[in-house]
């Protein structure tokens, strides 16, 4: 049912609508708020695995506050040039940007232990693979082919799989904790389980913003308990200066071919992603689907404010699919109100406190969070798996890409005798398992023998068809 004191049916479904602001304004910070968490999170990420986030005790740890800051202020930007748009860049329609947690298991390696020099590494393939991703715009309709379900559902899959173990070190403590008394005490897995306790009941047991904002109510209820418990320090917040400007080159800027290499074929993936966003935000809010002109914009904004991120010390920028969910929840297309969204994480960006303040929350609350989400990216990747035909073909192909790609992950020691860069590249497990599975999807035929599988499949090949039609 329409709800006329925000506009007409045929308004809602406008891009160039803008509602009454007194209703636009929530709307646009509704938008914020169910992408908030995950936007911060790739930072917080980052900068533990190199060594000067949470529980480091490290005189660099001010620079993870610097990085939360600019992951807000990019998203707001990029999600300008999204919803606004400059010439040919931006699809001009209500697309929230914000930080790409498919580049985490990239980015690991490259930092891990190395401490925020390491980061200058990130930088550069940031900026060349942001500006890889904009090229793609050029044909992106072209190359879609090569990326089916069965690719682009295991990608996400080995993505949330590459990042479970997160959550589990950051529940129990952190991983300079590990080792100490503390690791995996009971108090912090009680902090982590409140989270996941009131994350839960709020998304399956309340309706509207109350739902859509469970991960983040689950995160503030953990915060009140670890508060409570004595858990929380907020000297940083006293030392944090109240309005900053980002800071070019921060972190400086160094290229490195496995970080180029890295990069550069997941922004191929990532485009993708931002085609299967705007096709979602025209199918859910308009009924329609996106015209190319609006595909090869949002490509060139997505790449571009990833570009850009990078030259000022913040992580790869991608389409952020939960919001569509919301704007087909909501009903209204207004890329105006995602503009005030926008606004309102720069202006969250250009405050260095919001960054300490974020930067207080105990990582047993983050880990109770961490959890959900990246069972959720697991999740999703086995949703977009469910639209594949098993037939033996695919089962083949999947079952080598992952076995290779999650076995190369767990055992990076089994690639000792690799060069550097390439070592890099294939113990992050996702770009192997891609580059098997696209490679194979193109080459096997349709359709294999029975015989051709059979025997490596302890006699279960063909049974994962269930309910899926075969496709002739």
């Amino acid at each position: 049912m329409t709800d006329h004191s925000i506009g007409t049916q045929e308004q809602l479904r406008d891009p160039n609508y803008t509602p009454p602001l007194a209703k636009a304004i929530p709307l646009g910070i509704q938008h914020v708020l169910a992408m908030f968490v995950s936007n911060v999170t790739p930072a917080i990420i980052v900068c533990g695995a190199a060594g000067f986030g949470f529980g480091s005790n490290s005189p660099d740890f001010p620079q993870m506050i610097y990085m939360i800051q600019m992951s807000m202020f990019f998203a707001g930007i990029a999600t300008l040039i999204q919803t606004i748009g400059v010439g040919p860049v931006g699809a001009k329609l209500p697309i929230v940007q914000g930080t790409s947690f498919a580049f985490i298991p990239i980015m690991i390696p490259l930092v891990a232990g190395k401490g925020v020099d390491a980061v200058a590494v990130l930088m550069g393939g940031i900026v060349v693979g942001g500006l890889f991703h904009a090229c793609l715009g050029l044909f992106i309709g072209k190359i879609r082919f090569a990326l089916p379900p069965l690719v682009t559902g295991l990608v996400v899959t080995m993505i949330g799989l590459a990042l479970v173990q997160v959550g589990i070190q950051y529940a129990a403590g952190g991983v300079p904790a590990i080792g100490t008394p503390e690791y995996g005490s009971g108090i912090n897995w009680f902090v982590a389980s409140v989270v996941i306790l009131v994350t839960l009941g709020l998304k399956f047991f309340t309706k509207g913003m109350l739902s859509i904002s469970a991960v983040l109510l689950g995160l503030i209820a953990g915060y009140i308990v670890a508060f409570a418990l004595g858990m929380v320090n907020f000297n940083n917040v006293a030392n944090a200066a109240p309005f900053a400007l980002p800071n070019p080159f921060h972190f400086g800027i160094e290229f490195s071919v496995a970080a180029i290499i890295g990069f550069c074929l997941m922004s191929f993936v990532s485009a993708v992603e931002t085609v299967g966003d705007v096709s979602g935000i025209t199918k859910g809010g308009a009924g329609r689907e996106a015209t190319d002109k609006e595909i090869q914009g949002a490509t060139f904004a997505d790449g571009l404010g990833t570009a850009v991120s990078g030259l000022f010390g913040a992580l790869p920028n991608t389409s952020f699919s939960q919001n569509v969910g919301l704007i087909a929840m909501t009903g209204v297309m207004s890329r105006h109100v995602v503009t005030i969204g926008a606004i309102f994480l720069i202006l969250c960006g250009l405050v260095p406190k919001i960054g300490a303040i974020i930067a207080t929350v105990p990582i047993e609350v983050l880990g109770g969070g961490v959890i959900v989400m990246f069972g959720m990216v697991v999740a999703a990747g086995m949703s977009m798996l469910s639209d594949v035909n098993w037939n033996r073909r695919n089962m083949v192909i999947f079952a080598i890409a992952i076995s290779l790609g999650l076995g190369l992950q767990l055992e990076p020691g089994a690639l000792q005798y690799l060069p550097s860069t390439l070592k890099v590249l294939a113990t992050s497990g996702i770009l192997p398992a891609a580059f098997i599975a696209i490679v194979l999807n193109l080459l096997l035929p349709e359709e294999l023998a029975d015989e051709s599988t059979e025997e490596v499949s302890g006699g279960m090949s063909g049974k994962g068809e269930g309910s899926f039609p075969k496709k002739s």
